[in-house]
């Protein structure tokens, strides 16, 4: 595999982290984010989901520039902030700290969601609890009674953004496979997803269901077929450049 360089002079084939528990060592989630990185191009406008996908924000190429949106108001998010540098009114949709870049636009978080519902957004990044094969997301609710009572931004993103992308483990904390025939867990939408990348690999969504185009180090497809519940078919011979709609 091509190590990868950026502008944070990480690269994905250094620092692998090592799963207990008998798991294959892959990437780490700065190796995930920095991966994701990669495939979105430049001058794109992207919103990045709350929790593990805001890592990506640390990690733009050389050459390229992102416009991060987050649904609270803010178009032109910078990187976190320094612990002396740190606004509290100045936070993401996860109430984190953030920094704003030059030239940064503030707005009413009702024309946040007109950006997003208009189509002005190019590419978005969400975490997962599911993935169909057929690209059918859920990643609100469980649907157990202490669940999250309500789907939030998320039905919108899915909806109104040219690309989704998927940043999320493999498997749950106990195993259990998250990329599935089908989802049992309530739907944030259907036939959405364009791309997954796990800490394992990287797998498109196509017409013939999931096909595996990357591997992370020191992992086997036949490791990536046993946690994953559907059928993969290997297109990393066939694989073309990765390009997002704008």
């Amino acid at each position: 595999m091509k190590t990868i360089q950026t502008e944070s002079h990480h690269s994905i084939n250094n620092n692998q982290a090592s799963y207990h528990n008998r798991q294959a060592i892959g990437w780490t989630r700065e190796q995930m984010a920095e991966r994701v990185a990669q495939d979105i191009p430049d001058g794109a406008y992207v919103n990045l989901g709350i929790g593990m996908p805001e890592k990506v924000a640390c990690y733009v190429p050389k050459g390229r520039e992102f416009i991060y949106h987050t649904e609270n108001g803010l178009l032109g998010m910078g990187p976190k902030p320094n612990d002396d540098d740190i606004c509290l009114d100045l936070i993401n949709a996860g109430k984190k700290p953030v920094t704003a870049i030059k030239g940064a636009a503030y707005f009413h978080h009702a024309d946040s969601f007109a950006m997003i519902r208009g189509q002005h957004i190019d590419v978005c990044v969400l975490g997962a609890m599911q993935v169909s094969e057929k690209g059918d997301l859920a990643n609100w609710s469980t649907n157990d009674k202490d669940a999250i009572p309500a789907v939030g931004g998320a039905m919108d993103l899915v909806a109104g953004v040219k690309t989704i992308l998927i940043m999320t483990q493999h498997t749950t904390k106990n195993g259990q496979a998250k990329l599935l025939k089908e989802c049992y867990y309530p739907l944030t939408g259907q036939k959405v997803v364009k791309r997954i990348y796990t800490n394992l690999s990287v797998i498109d969504i196509t017409s013939n269901g999931f096909e595996l185009i990357e591997l992370a180090p020191n992992v086997t497809l036949a490791y990536v077929t046993a946690h994953t519940d559907a059928r993969i078919i290997d297109r990393r011979d066939k694989h073309t450049k990765f390009a997002t709609a704008q």
